[in-house]
């Protein structure tokens, strides 16, 4: 596995990102193309100290990969949001 900080590349803060974190306790990040959903929950979970229960990945139209990071219910995606500045 990569370095942490350079599998996740950002956090996105649009308008659909913002209604998944409140409907669904998820985070939305644009990631490294060659990692793997383990990638990216290991990641997740050593840079934000919580627990991911699901990842799910795209590759944009723009040629980006976009990872949905669904968070266990004892953590929330608008703290960890918060502290990444999005919120």
């Amino acid at each position: 596995m990569k370095e942490a900080h350079s599998i996740i590349k950002a956090a996105v803060s649009s308008e659909k990102a913002i209604t998944y974190m409140e409907k669904f306790n998820t985070i939305t990040f644009i990631v490294d193309m060659k990692a793997t959903k383990k990638d990216i929950k290991k990641a997740v979970e050593e840079l934000y100290g919580v627990r991911v229960a699901k990842v799910r990945t795209l590759i944009t139209p723009k040629g980006e990969k976009k990872a949905y990071v669904r968070l266990t219910e004892e953590y929330k995606a608008s703290d960890v949001a918060t502290k990444l500045g999005i919120v």
